[in-house]
């Protein structure tokens, strides 16, 4: 079992890491759904304050369940800042096992399943890797705890208690590249249900009672979280310039500059852009143009060579939106130069919007 659940484990790692490429991780930014489905381990609870037919059994008992599965789903909302809030609703099933009692072990048959709802705050952390988000949270709730047909040694008990519960969260988000605002999850829970719950059944056909005492239970999971709105800033006008763009090849005569800018960590062309690079490629026909600079540039937040590929990916984006416009490829020069050359200095790590950048120079 333990070389399964390791197994399972070590799959469920590397999935997300094979799907996401070169996507980056980003702070979630207002709502989201999510959803996870994996695997319960129950610890054993102590039963005690046994009775049967009005009298107290003085011994105590300890109730075995068998490992099962648990699954959620929750809708929340980022506040870009790395907080996170959500209600979540969640179902948990284990088998029973046995009842250990006066130093014996009894076989037992039923099953219990846990449902209901918690309140979650989480956050998620910014650990300077383009791909990977760790997380951590709690929460508080509520559930329906139900005992169906659980039996044991001429015992037999059939009930549905409610109960506080409480959780505390920890896992990671790795974004999925194919769909912008996907990422999976892998997390592992402690989920304990708090105070002692007082059940009633039947010993040998007369009224039985006990108390069960806390119950604890880890999980592990997997599953999906799709943020539904990818927020988008809007971009400056585009700003006409008597020289060359920075770190451009001097031009020999006056040429004319257009700013294209973009989302953090995005290559895509927001519908103000697209506007920007139309008049551009407009302009060019008209101004005896023989050469388009494409230049991109990123921030400083990501790594150097992560930024490189961007600003090349950003750059690229816009010389084939040019050509779309009918600019032919020919007259256009393209160049990627990351994170240097900033329009705003800043240090390193520093989310700049002005920084996220393609510049169209004119010649």
């Amino acid at each position: 079992m333990k070389f399964r659940l390791a197994l399972l484990t070590a799959t469920v790692l590397a999935a997300p890491f094979a799907l996401s490429h070169t996507a980056a991780a980003q702070p979630v930014t207002g709502p989201y759904i999510a959803g996870g489905f994996g695997y319960n381990i129950e610890g054993t609870q102590k039963a005690k304050d046994l009775s049967a037919g009005g009298i107290g059994v003085p011994f105590e008992a300890k109730v075995v369940m068998k490992n099962g599965y648990t699954g959620e789903a929750s809708l929340g909302y980022g506040f870009g800042n790395g907080f996170r809030a959500e209600v979540e609703g969640d179902y948990i099933h284990d088998n029973a096992d046995k009842v250990k009692a006066g130093g014996y072990g009894y076989a037992a048959g039923g099953h219990e399943a846990r449902y209901g709802a918690f309140g979650n705050v989480l956050y998620d952390f910014n650990v300077g890797l383009p791909y990977l988000y760790p997380y951590v949270g709690a929460g508080v709730g509520w559930q329906e705890d139900r005992l169906n047909d659980i039996s044991a040694a001429g015992a037999f008990v059939n009930k549905t208690k409610s109960v506080l519960a409480y959780q505390a969260i920890a896992g990671v988000a790795v974004p999925i590249a194919y769909v912008p605002g996907l990422s999976a999850t892998l997390e592992y829970r402690f989920v304990g249900l708090a105070g002692a719950r007082k059940i009633n059944g039947e010993y040998g056909g007369v009224p039985a009672g006990a108390k069960l005492m806390h119950e604890y239970n880890q999980q592990v999971l997997v599953g999906l979280r799709y943020q539904l709105f990818t927020p988008q800033p809007p971009a400056p006008p585009p700003v006409e310039a008597a020289a060359a763009a920075p770190m451009a090849a001097p031009a020999p005569a006056p040429a004319k500059t257009y700013l294209v800018f973009f989302d953090w960590d995005k290559y895509n062309l927001s519908p103000r852009a697209t506007q920007i690079i139309a008049q551009a490629a407009s302009d060019s026909k008209t101004n005896n143009v023989t050469t388009l600079d494409v230049s991109g540039y990123t921030d400083t937040s990501g790594t150097p060579d992560y930024n490189q590929g961007l600003s090349q990916r950003r750059a690229q984006a816009v010389a084939t939106e040019l050509v779309t416009d009918g600019v032919p490829q020919g007259e256009i020069e393209i160049h990627a130069y990351g994170e240097t050359h900033l329009l705003v200095a800043t240090g390193p790590g520093v989310r700049e919007p002005q920084n996220r950048r393609v510049e169209i120079v004119l010649n």
